[in-house]
């Protein structure tokens, strides 16, 4: 055989040998260098969040904070005024039913703290004996019903209570629930001119 024919004949054998060495070609699925990496999926999309604009059609605003009332249940008198005004009262959601016949339907419009006013210069606190950073419900009165038997006896006497303001404390082993009655056209703010308190009664039951 010729010389050159020798030379690519080893040529032809070592690459072959090299190739049978090296195994088989790499996987065509295996990323290559600088490639790019596949693109990852993206996160779900956030919940919808609230929206209590209301410029937005009612069907799609959230409804506003359900406010929770500061005290609820039975609970019997604590002083003169309230055996007078209710007797032993029960506190409810929206309802307030007292044992001598009277009755409020209120609605609860925000939960305020004892050093805020009620009046230029008088502050819940001070009516009610309390912390400046104690919780107070205030409600406003839509519906009232005076006792049955002596309606001269009714929070505000003759005239409608306009707000009640309910905080409750924490006294041995009671709860303790004081009421105070408001009446008035405007509502109990540190602006307000024409709120005048009606009266204080309280409460308690055992914890």
């Amino acid at each position: 055989m010729p010389p050159t024919a020798i030379r690519t004949a080893a040529l032809f054998a070592l690459s072959a040998s090299l190739l049978a060495a090296c195994g088989q070609a790499p996987d065509a699925s295996a990323p290559q260098a600088g490639a790019s990496a596949a693109p990852v999926s993206s996160a779900p999309a956030p919940a919808d969040v609230p929206n209590h604009d209301p410029s937005v059609r009612p069907g799609n605003r959230a409804s506003p904070p359900m406010l929770h009332p500061v005290a609820l249940g039975l609970f019997e008198t604590g002083n003169p005024v309230a055996e007078s005004v209710t007797g032993r009262i029960r506190i409810e959601g929206d309802t307030i039913r007292g044992e001598n016949g009277a009755e409020f339907v209120t609605e609860r419009i925000a939960i305020l703290r004892g050093g805020d006013e009620f009046l230029p210069g008088q502050r819940y606190a001070d009516a009610l004996m309390i912390g400046a950073e104690h919780p107070v419900e205030l409600r406003r009165v839509v519906a009232e019903t005076w006792p049955t038997r002596m309606p001269g006896n009714a929070f505000c006497r003759d005239t409608k209570t306009g707000y009640l303001a309910i905080t409750k404390v924490a006294e041995g082993e009671n709860d303790v629930v004081r009421v105070m009655g408001l009446r008035g056209s405007d509502m109990p703010a540190p602006s307000a001119q024409d709120v005048v308190v009606c009266a204080s009664s309280s409460y308690y039951a055992r914890r």
